[in-house]
C-alpha cells in the first residue's frame, strides 16, 4: 500500500498554471492612473483584466503548463520575451491579471542576482533567513549549514556582509541554499552564467542528483545548457508561448533562426575586394530564409567577389561558428595552384567540404581575407551567411562524428 502511494505521490502536479496573462503600462503616470481606477472600480475578476488599454501591452500572455516531479522546463527566448516576469509570477513576487498558479510543496528560486538577501546582514544569517522562507525550523537548517557553506565555498567569507559579495559569491551562496534545502520546486533564472566553469558544473552535477525529487524551471540564454537538462521547453515571444513540447532541439532550433541575420557584417577592408554574393549550393530547403542541409551532406558554397583594384588572387579563409557563435571549424583555404581566375573584375568559386558531421543546428560563416604573399588582411567579416543543419538527433558538442565499433 505504501509503494502505491509513494507512485501516486511521483506523478502528483507540483506545478499548474493556467491561462496566466499580465500587462504592463509603458507610461509610469498612466499606470497609476490606472491602478488607482482599477481600486475604485473593483475590475479585478472581470473580463477587463484581458482587455490592453492604451500604452498597455501583454508582457505574459496565455501561458499553461503542467509540471511533475522530475520534470524539467527550460523558458527560452530573447530578452523582454516575458521570461522573467513569468518567473516573478510562479515566485509570488507579482500577481497575474488573468488565470492561475498552483504550486505544492516548497519553492527555491534564483530569480535575480541577490534577491532574497539582505545586504546588511552576513551569509551565514541570510541562510538562516532564506531556510525560514522556505519552511524549515532551525534545528532543520543548523543541520544543513555546513553544507550550505562548503558547497558555497565560502567558508572564509560566510561571517561577512552580503554586500560585500562578489556576484559570483552571491550566485554561489543562493544557489546552495535553494538547492541545498532540497525544495520540491527549484526556480532557475539566468544567475548560473555569472559563475565560473567549476562552480557552474557543479551545479549542473547538483542539479542531476535532486532532479528526480523535484520539478525545475529553468531559464538561460545558454542553449547547450538547456539542452543538457530540460526535458520540456517553451518558447515564448512577446509573452506568448510560440513553441511547447518535449521536443527540445527543435525549439532550439527556432531559438536561433530568430536571431539569424543573412546580413553581413564587415569588421575591416581595405576597398580592394567585397563579397558579392554567397550561396549554398546544395541546400535541400530553407527556413525562415535560413538554407538546410542534412547531416552528412557535401558542404557546399559559392562565392562571387567585385575586385576593385588589382591585386593577385587573395587567400580566402572561410570559419564556421556554432550554435553559441564560437569558431569551431576552419576550411583549408586555397592555394597558389587551387585555379582560381579574376575575370571581368569578379572572382568566383566554390568551396567544398565532404561529409559535413555538424551537429544538428544553425551555424554561421566568417570570412578572412589575406594578400597571398603575406597575411595581410584585404576584407574580414562576420556572420556572411547561416546555415542549418538536420539531423536524427540533438546533442550539446557541435560535432556528431561517425564511428563504427567492432567486437575484439
Amino acid at each position: 500500500m505504501s509503494e502505491d502511494r509513494s507512485i501516486v505521490a511521483d506523478k502528483e502536479v507540483l506545478v499548474k498554471v493556467e491561462g496566466l496573462s499580465k500587462k504592463f503600462c509603458k507610461d509610469l503616470k498612466t499606470s497609476l492612473w490606472y491602478g488607482v481606477k482599477d481600486l475604485i472600480r473593483g475590475v479585478r475578476g472581470s473580463a477587463e483584466e484581458r482587455e490592453l488599454r492604451p500604452k498597455e501591452f501583454w508582457a505574459v500572455k496565455d501561458i499553461n503548463f503542467e509540471l511533475r516531479r522530475g520534470d524539467c522546463l527550460g523558458l527560452i527566448g530573447h530578452n523582454g520575451a516575458g521570461k522573467s516576469t513569468l518567473l516573478k509570477i510562479l515566485n509570488g513576487l507579482i500577481n497575474p491579471d488573468a488565470g492561475k498558479v498552483t504550486i505544492k510543496g516548497r519553492v527555491g528560486a534564483l530569480i535575480e542576482l541577490g534577491a532574497g538577501f539582505n545586504p546588511i546582514l552576513s551569509g551565514r544569517e541570510n541562510i538562516y533567513n532564506n531556510g525560514a522562507i522556505l519552511g524549515f525550523s532551525r534545528k532543520e537548517i543548523d543541520s544543513k549549514l555546513e553544507e550550505i557553506i562548503a558547497f558555497a565555498e565560502l567558508e572564509e567569507f560566510i561571517d561577512m556582509p552580503v554586500q560585500h559579495y562578489s556576484s559570483g559569491m552571491k550566485v554561489r551562496l543562493g544557489f546552495a541554499v535553494a538547492a541545498q534545502m532540497e525544495p520540491d520546486v527549484l526556480i532557475i533564472d539566468e544567475v548560473l552564467a555569472v559563475g565560473d566553469i567549476g562552480f557552474t558544473l557543479k551545479c549542473f552535477k547538483t542539479i542531476d542528483t535532486i532532479l528526480p525529487n523535484t520539478a525545475i524551471i529553468f531559464v538561460s540564454h545558454s542553449m547547450p545548457m538547456v539542452s543538457r537538462i530540460c526535458s520540456q521547453i517553451i518558447l515564448m515571444e512577446r509573452g506568448k508561448s510560440q513553441f511547447q513540447g518535449a521536443d527540445v532541439g527543435k525549439a532550439i532550433d527556432l531559438y536561433y533562426t530568430y536571431f539569424a541575420d543573412n546580413d553581413s557584417n564587415v569588421v575591416f577592408t581595405d576597398g580592394s575586394i567585397e563579397l558579392e554574393k554567397i550561396e549554398l549550393c546544395n541546400s535541400i530547403n530553407s527556413e525562415r530564409g535560413i538554407p538546410q542541409l542534412n547531416w552528412a551532406d557535401n558542404l557546399e558554397i559559392n562565392f562571387t567577389f567585385k575586385v576593385n583594384n588589382e591585386i593577385n588572387i587573395p587567400c580566402f579563409h572561410v570559419i564556421i561558428f556554432d550554435k553559441e557563435q564560437r569558431p569551431c571549424g576552419i576550411l583549408k583555404p586555397n592555394s597558389k595552384d587551387s585555379g582560381l581566375e579574376i575575370k571581368n573584375g569578379n572572382l568566383s568559386f566554390k568551396v567544398l567540404h565532404h561529409d559535413i558531421q555538424l551537429s544538428k543546428g544553425i551555424y554561421s560563416i566568417g570570412l578572412n581575407v589575406y594578400k597571398t604573399d603575406r597575411y595581410d588582411p584585404l576584407i574580414r567579416m562576420n556572420n556572411v551567411f547561416v546555415f542549418q543543419v538536420l539531423g536524427e538527433r540533438d546533442v550539446v558538442p557541435p560535432f556528431d562524428l561517425k564511428s563504427t565499433f567492432y567486437p575484439i
